[in-house]
């Protein structure tokens, strides 16, 4: 009896963890596979292949990738396992800002108040309840 066909290629954790980000941002941005073949020009099994860590993706495709996704390709790129989108989006923050009118820019620095506070609130309640169970 033969024994069943492995994939002996070992699975690069870079092509992985590139993948993995860009299917949870495709995901969050509630893109199907096909939505983001029929923007980028990327065959969708392509898509497919690259988020699983299957292949490789150039730079071009990269580059498209994150224009659709609206984030900088050194999100992607980013060696920490837990690299935050947010992090690398306030770079692009002010450019982005500069296209508001001076009401939305209103708006976005009130919902940043609001959720700076928040924030804080959610820390509060996480240390008094740590200091809780210390007792």
């Amino acid at each position: 009896m033969t024994p069943p066909p492995s994939d002996s290629r070992a699975r690069d954790p870079e092509l992985t963890r590139l993948g993995e980000r860009l299917k949870k941002t495709r995901d969050y941005l509630n893109m199907s596979q096909q939505f983001v073949s029929d923007n980028t020009g990327i065959p969708r099994s392509a898509i497919s292949d690259i988020e699983r860590g299957e292949r490789r993706v150039d730079s071009l495709e990269l580059k498209k990738l994150a224009r659709l996704y609206r984030q900088p390709v050194a999100y992607f790129l980013a060696e920490e396992e837990d690299a935050d989108a947010g992090e690398y989006a306030l770079a692009g923050l002010p450019r982005a800002l500069a296209q508001l009118t001076d009401g939305d820019q209103k708006t976005v620095m009130e919902f940043a108040e609001y959720l700076s506070l928040r924030r804080a609130a959610e820390k509060e309640q996480e240390d008094s309840a740590e200091q809780d169970s210390q007792r």
